[in-house]
């Protein structure tokens, strides 16, 4: 596997954003897509969320591998927010929150945040989810299911970022009529998944205050570097034919893998693995020509 570094960029006009990047379905890390005089970063801490939501009931998610069959990992308990935050404040822990929206829960958290929106208007502002997880937990490698282009931001601690393109999906041993592969990036042995070896994507390493753009339907393997949390919000896709494909995965591949799977259970899973492995062997042929 060969991981070059992401390149980081601050102060650019949006024409050249998009001319530059968006367009041309680059990775980069944008240094002020959040603005430094934004009151979020004065204003919050685990201390103000406690104060504000600490008692509100969440879902916390943990360990993917044992999920391989389903679309979206389901949670493995429920806990306040405020014990949550403490928990991942003490020790290092596999425990996340996935999709969290705190910014729903708390609407007047949107006006913390200023954004400068190097698409011109294309980001999806009023759209934003929020991530926390422990130090030491990861999520599973994955592209999102709609297809858009994610702006990561980064608010407190640090994350590593492994991102491919989309045309390497078979080297990575993605299911059929899923969105993840069945390859953990870093715990996986070669001698068991042998197209990791051919991948060739990027790494980036992101803190506080730095913006990680993520092109339409890219693969990420995420992992916390220390505990911490980020905010995402998403573009649409560039093209028609990649958002119909999004809207595809979102309303009939999702549901229709749901389907087979209350039909066939492990059954399905099997057949998705033993595909996964014929599309890999074939990728891998023809990377040894």
């Amino acid at each position: 596997m060969k991981l070059k570094p992401v390149n980081s960029i601050s102060g650019i006009a949006p024409n050249d954003f998009v001319k530059d990047y968006l367009n041309n379905g680059q990775p980069v890390i944008i240094k002020d897509f959040v603005s430094k005089d934004s009151p979020c970063w004065t204003k919050w801490s685990y201390d103000y969320f406690k104060e504000i939501a600490g008692n509100e009931q969440i879902d916390v998610y943990g360990r993917e591998e044992e999920s391989q069959n389903h679309a979206a990992s389901p949670p493995i308990g429920r806990m306040s927010f405020g014990q949550y935050l403490d928990t991942i404040s003490k020790e290092p822990t596999e425990l996340r929150l996935f999709l969290f929206n705190l910014m729903k829960l708390r609407p007047e958290l949107k006006k913390d945040v200023i954004y400068n929106d190097v698409t011109g208007g294309k980001v999806l502002q009023w759209l934003p989810y929020m991530f926390f997880g422990g130090e030491g937990s990861a999520t599973r490698n994955h592209f999102d299911i709609d297809m858009s282009h994610v702006f990561i931001t980064q608010f407190q601690g640090k994350k590593r970022i492994w991102l491919f393109p989309n045309d390497q999906s078979d080297l990575m041993y993605k299911l059929p009529y899923n969105f993840h592969s069945i390859a953990n990036l870093k715990k996986s042995n070669v001698s068991d998944y042998p197209g990791i070896e051919y991948l060739d994507g990027y790494e980036a390493l992101i803190g506080p205050g730095e913006t990680l753009y993520m092109p339409a339907g890219w693969w990420h393997y995420i992992q916390y570097e220390t505990e911490g949390y980020s905010i995402s919000v998403r573009a649409l896709a560039n093209s028609f034919a990649e958002k119909l494909k999004g809207a595809r995965n979102l309303f009939v591949t999702r549901h229709f893998d749901d389907t087979m799977r209350k039909i066939f259970k492990d059954k399905w899973l099997d057949y998705k693995i033993k595909t996964a492995e014929t599309r890999a062997n074939r990728a891998i042929k023809k990377y040894r020509k």
